[in-house]
C-alpha cells in the first residue's frame, strides 16, 4: 500500500482488482505447473471458479484452446474492470551504475 494514499482509496482499488463471484480461470496441470499458461498448449488445463473467497476447481479442459473457450468472457470482463496505472504512477527509472573510483589507463612507455 502506498503511504501517501488514503486507506479508503486503496481499499476501493483492491476491491476492484479482486475476482467477481463466478469468474473463471484456467491453470495448467501436470509436472511443470510453474510455467506460463501459454506453454505446453496440448497439456490439460484445470478450470477454476471464484466462489467469493477462493478458487474452486470445477472441471478439466482437454487443452489450452478448450480452456480458453470456457474462460474468454471472464478474462475480457476482468481486463475491462482493472484499469492500467497512470504513467505518472510508474516508479522512476534507476540511475545507471557508475563506479565510485575513477580508473585511468596507465601511460604507455
Amino acid at each position: 500500500m502506498d503511504d501517501d494514499r488514503p486507506l479508503g482509496e486503496w481499499a476501493e482499488d483492491r476491491e476492484q482488482r479482486r475476482p467477481v463471484r463466478g469468474e473463471r480461470r484456467h491453470v495448467p496441470l501436470g509436472d511443470e505447473t510453474g510455467q506460463g499458461a501459454h506453454l505446453a498448449q496440448d497439456a490439460p488445463r484445470g478450470l477454476q471458479e471464484w466462489d467469493g473467497h477462493q478458487w474452486v476447481p470445477i472441471g478439466i479442459a482437454e487443452n489450452l484452446t478448450a480452456a480458453a473457450q470456457e474462460t474468454t468472457d471472464h478474462a475480457a470482463a476482468r481486463a475491462r474492470r482493472i484499469p492500467l496505472p497512470p504513467i505518472s504512477k510508474l516508479p522512476p527509472a534507476p540511475e545507471p551504475w557508475r563506479p565510485t573510483e575513477v580508473f585511468h589507463r596507465p601511460d604507455p612507455q
